[in-house]
């Protein structure tokens, strides 16, 4: 592949060549979206997906189901006795909802930027939910809002392991400069 031979400014290096960039390493990460059902019924599920990958976001997970009442009521389970928990997850089990997996650097912060404020008519325009919606509740889409949200929602909409991908996107080095790609895992020899 290609790489120009001109000198980089590269963010984490010390010396004249490092430019004005902060000294933050992006993680590489996993988080949970799910394309609510007011996404899936106006027919918006490769718009948003579309905004995930231009991004840069890597999808290694996908899947279209109606849930069951009892997983969606342990995932909203810290919303249990709030005047609003019957109507989430009566709306949430009303019909097919899109969960996926996100993997990228920064992943969780990305996704939520890209998400836009929980009021969809309180969010910036260029967001999802500021293009798309208009309602505090129907408002399209959630993604995890920590690492350890992120890890406990994949845990229970991805269960079996087998239906999350490892694979390399063919645009990977276009997306990240070769310093914040993962470093490669060293094989092992047969025999040893």
């Amino acid at each position: 592949m290609f790489r120009s031979s001109a000198p980089r400014i590269v963010p984490n290096s010390t010396g004249p060549a490092s430019g004005p960039y902060p000294q933050e390493t992006p993680t590489l990460e996993r988080t949970l979206v799910l394309l609510k059902p007011d996404a899936v019924q106006r027919g918006l599920i490769g718009r948003i997906l579309s905004r995930f990958e231009s991004k840069g976001l890597k999808i290694v997970a996908l899947k279209l189901q109606t849930f069951p009442v009892p997983l969606i009521k342990t995932h909203y389970a810290e919303h249990k006795g709030k005047p609003f928990y019957n109507d989430l997850v009566g709306f949430m089990t009303s019909g097919p909802v899109g969960a996926l997996i996100l993997e990228g650097n920064g992943a969780i912060e990305i996704t939520r930027r890209l998400m836009g404020a929980t009021s969809s008519a309180k969010a910036d325009p260029g967001t999802i939910r500021g293009d798309f919606g208009m309602s505090f509740s129907n408002n399209l889409v959630h993604g995890s809002d920590s690492a350890v949200s992120a890890k406990r929602e994949i845990a229970l909409f991805f269960p079996n392991k087998s239906e999350i991908n490892r694979w390399t996107p063919a645009n990977e080095t276009w997306i990240y400069s070769s310093e914040e790609l993962p470093a490669p895992k060293a094989t092992k020899k047969k025999g040893k």
